[in-house]
């Protein structure tokens, strides 16, 4: 196996840690704990750090080493004020080139999601469902800056669906299919606006619940 190739694997299996919420916001990583359990060196280990810093997921501090990257409220909220905008620009872009095929599979997702019993696993419907509805607008910046905003937020939708009610999970499926509705109508400012006050909302939801973002961990993974 190349180098190359072991680094991406490392960078993966990082990156599901994080996601999954096995390495918390503000833990402190340690190299040698990674290397010993993927019976890898520790070259690769941090070539995985210095791309995951570059995904949003890693703060490296000189001399220090490499910790969890973490929000405080108001970055959160800025991060999802600024995908109220770009956000509903991707997916508007994207009803021009979207098939009937890539609807129809969209669909498939948010059945899938009214069917989860996990927050697990309807966090990872959720976000293949949006970042799947907005690769048809063909904008490889825009969807590198979505996706890093989805990583360095994860934890925080973890913890705001882990509140979420019958009623406010009923809302969120409502307005997945709402977009659904709108892309097979091909109305680009329907969907867009639809998206712009599904994620709006959530930003007025996480600024409710401030609490979220005072017990993060500190401890050492």
């Amino acid at each position: 196996m190349t180098t190359e190739l072991i680094s991406q694997r490392m960078t993966d299996s990082i990156r599901e840690l994080i996601l999954s919420g096995e390495f918390a916001p503000g833990s402190k990583i340690s190299q040698e704990a990674l290397a010993s359990r993927f019976g890898a060196s520790r070259i690769p280990v941090r070539e995985a750090l210095n791309r995951l810093e570059s995904d949003g997921l890693v703060v490296l501090k000189p001399n220090c080493g490499a910790w969890v990257a973490k929000l405080d409220l108001q970055e959160c909220l800025e991060i999802y004020k600024i995908r109220e905008r770009v956000e509903p620009l991707a997916l508007s872009e994207a009803v021009a080139n979207i098939t009937d095929a890539e609807i129809d599979a969209l669909e498939a997702l948010v059945l899938a999601m009214e069917r989860a019993s996990e927050p697990e696993e309807f966090l990872r419907l959720d976000r293949e469902f949006h970042l799947a509805s907005y690769r048809a607008a063909r904008m490889n910046m825009l969807a590198g800056m979505v996706e890093r905003f989805w990583n360095t937020t994860q934890h925080y939708r973890r913890a705001f669906t882990s509140l979420l009610g019958s009623e406010g999970s009923w809302i969120i499926h409502a307005e997945h299919k709402l977009i659904i509705d709108a892309l097979r109508r091909r109305d680009a400012d329907g969907a867009g606006h639809l998206l712009h006050e599904h994620i709006r909302r959530t930003r007025f939801e996480l600024e409710r619940h401030q609490e979220l973002f005072s017990n993060q961990a500190t401890a050492a993974q």
